[in-house]
């Protein structure tokens, strides 16, 4: 009989224990949804279920971790000075295509502290840009708030969710086409008016 866990090596396998069920969770989430058993996380990263949860006591931890490197590479596009607002939505949009357990685990668990510093955190760095490009001259045409922009962040990743792996970046541009004019504040008339 062959096992596939690691022999026990105590402590100093912590931090190689940790990565390991982070990138096995990555695996595990998008083929499977944020609902999948933690055992095929702990088995796919080749630990026993009590170093997983040593590591991440509940599923939102683990979800938490495994998109915070997501969030940093957000925040690390939006701090460089030669980005602009379409290069963050390209990588948030191009994010939910490969993540879509991320946007589930946002609808669901909007709550936790710990998901809402997620949000929290690409607000700022939509707002940055956002408003970098209000103030520049050949973009007087932006109407919509950050608030508004965040909701079409929204929409286009729980669209992209639910969209087959092989149709979400179609998906994705088909929805930002359809909302670019309400950004721009080009919104047409309601069919009632």
């Amino acid at each position: 009989m062959t096992d596939d866990r690691r022999a026990n090596r105590g402590p100093s396998a912590g931090p190689e224990n940790r990565a390991a069920l982070i990138a096995a969770a990555r695996t595990v989430f998008d083929e499977r949804g944020v609902d999948a058993p933690l055992s095929a996380v702990a088995k796919l990263a080749g630990v026993g279920q009590g170093s997983l949860y040593r590591h991440f006591p509940d599923r939102i931890s683990l979800t938490v971790a495994v998109f915070e490197e997501n969030v940093e590479e957000i925040e690390r596009l939006g701090e460089r000075p030669d980005s602009t607002m379409r290069d963050v939505l390209d990588l948030v949009t191009h994010q939910a295509e490969a993540a879509s357990a991320f946007i589930e685990t946002i609808a669901v668990a909007r709550a936790d502290a710990r998901v809402a510093d997620f949000d929290t955190r690409l607000r700022a760095v939509l707002a940055s840009k956002w408003s970098e490009e209000a103030r520049s001259p050949d973009r007087a045409d932006l109407r919509a708030s950050v608030d508004d922009l965040m909701l079409a962040v929204g929409m286009v990743a729980m669209v992209v969710s639910h969209a087959e792996r092989e149709d979400r970046h179609a998906v994705s541009e088909r929805a930002w086409r359809l909302l670019a004019p309400g950004l721009r504040g080009d919104v047409p008339a309601s069919p009632d008016s």
